[in-house]
């Protein structure tokens, strides 16, 4: 198969990608390396992906706080760090945390809590609760947060 694709063709090709899923820049520019173009053309396409508005930053790192917090539960930390990962800016992590209100978090935060806490199979209360920050911080919660819960946790026992 010819693997040599022209600029016209990728950037339709970046366009069905782009319009499929929300895009952070540095996955379109990885395709892109992918589909062998030149630094010059990656360049013309991630500026004809953006004119066009298939490519925009700050709608993707909404999409994906909201998405990785309503569906992963996953803290603001968990969240932040992903979004840095992929060369986010600040501004745009700090625009995508504001999609998520205290509200739906808190509520997030404590159903996953509960239930984490209920399924924790341990008889030892000291193991039952390293399991318990370990996890919670993996998901990305603040520690004052896991902390106090878990405390609270242990006094209903």
């Amino acid at each position: 198969m010819n693997n040599i694709f022209t600029v016209k063709e990728a950037i339709l090709k970046l366009e069905h990608f782009c319009a499929y899923q929300e895009r952070c820049h540095a996955e379109v520019v990885s395709k892109l390396y992918s589909l062998k173009m030149s630094l010059d053309e990656i360049d013309f396409i991630v500026v004809q992906l953006i004119e066009n508005n298939f490519l925009n930053e700050s709608r993707f790192a909404c999409s994906f706080a909201r998405g990785k917090h309503r569906i992963k539960s996953w803290g603001k930390i968990r969240i932040i760090n992903e979004l840095k990962a992929r060369h986010i800016s600040s501004v745009n992590i700090t625009l995508a945390l504001k999609e998520i209100s205290p509200e739906e978090y808190e509520i997030t935060f404590e159903e996953l809590s509960e239930r984490c806490w209920r399924s924790t199979q341990e008889k030892n209360v000291l193991k039952k609760r390293k399991k318990f920050c370990d996890y919670m911080l993996r998901r990305g919660y603040e520690s004052n947060l896991v902390y106090e819960k878990v405390t609270q946790l242990e006094k209903d026992l």
